[in-house]
């Protein structure tokens, strides 16, 4: 229930000070054996644009500095960060709370697929157990301290990325895109939610922006010319990388191994993240 006002003189629309005026705040209360710096978002407005693996990559660069990292996988229904670093639940629970696994390069996972019984069983939960979900991996999970806190979202402008902007303090996000003729598209709903949730946009990464010829080392533009370069600058945005298609990274996420990774193409992302 809302406070009383003790101005005498509220008439409630001309009282700026007037708590029922005042906006709800939906933030949830970190964990109390955490403390995070830093909160970043990758985002896309479609699905199959390679989140994840920039959400990795990403986290490897910031490790590789020293920095301390983790990974909060948003995406309950199609969650894959585990399986990219060969890591299997079940995470370890107390009292105090859940545990995130850590990869060989000691980056802190949690994700659904660390808490079921088996990598391979369906999630088939509504959107507000979705998005309760992600609630408890920042309530219930004991990060320590992080001066990184990654979170890989789910395609699309739906509940859970609602819950994440809402319900945790985000710094910025990226957004990620392809060369294909829906990028405008996928960039503008993106950045649009971002504006109307009053989330900081990083810039736009772009993947699958083209493929090296192993003999000749041509570049070869299979889906398409590249507009991101336009796309981004109509909306006043930063371009962060064009990634190009290399079956090494994607080797190496199937294999578990992706802490082996160097991606030296989201650098200019890294660059632009909060100290």
């Amino acid at each position: 229930m809302a406070k009383e006002c003790s101005n005498s003189s509220c008439s409630k629309e001309s009282c700026e000070g007037c708590p029922s005026r005042q906006p709800q705040s939906f933030k949830e209360e970190m964990n109390q054996f955490s403390n995070i710096k830093h909160v970043i978002g990758i985002v896309s407005g479609k699905g199959g644009v390679g989140k994840s693996f920039v959400t990795a990559s990403l986290a490897n660069q910031m490790a590789k500095q020293g920095y301390k990292v983790g990974i909060l996988d948003a995406d309950i229904t199609g969650p894959s960060i585990p399986r990219m670093y060969g890591l299997k639940g079940p995470a370890q629970a107390e009292e105090r709370g859940i545990y995130p696994m850590v990869s060989q390069n000691g980056i802190e996972v949690m994700s659904v697929n660390l808490l079921l019984p088996r990598e391979d069983e369906p999630v088939i939960w509504r959107g507000p157990i979705l998005a309760n979900m992600v609630k408890q991996f920042w309530t219930d999970v004991i990060w320590g301290e992080l001066d990184y806190l990654f979170v890989d979202m789910p395609p699309g402008t739906g509940d859970v990325p609602l819950t994440v902007f809402q319900s945790l303090p985000v710094d910025g996000i990226v957004i990620v895109s392809s060369p294909q003729d829906l990028v405008k598209m996928i960039v503008r709903k993106a950045y649009k939610m971002a504006q109307m949730m009053k989330i900081p946009v990083l810039g736009v990464l772009e993947n699958y922006s083209y493929v090296v010829c192993p003999d000749c080392g041509k570049e070869m533009r299979i889906f398409g010319e590249s507009h991101i370069d336009e796309i981004a600058e109509g909306l006043g945005l930063k371009v962060l990388g064009k990634m190009p298609i290399n079956p090494a990274y994607a080797e190496a996420a199937d294999q578990g191994a992706f802490h082996t990774v160097d991606n030296p193409y989201v650098e200019d992302a890294v660059r632009t993240m909060p100290r």
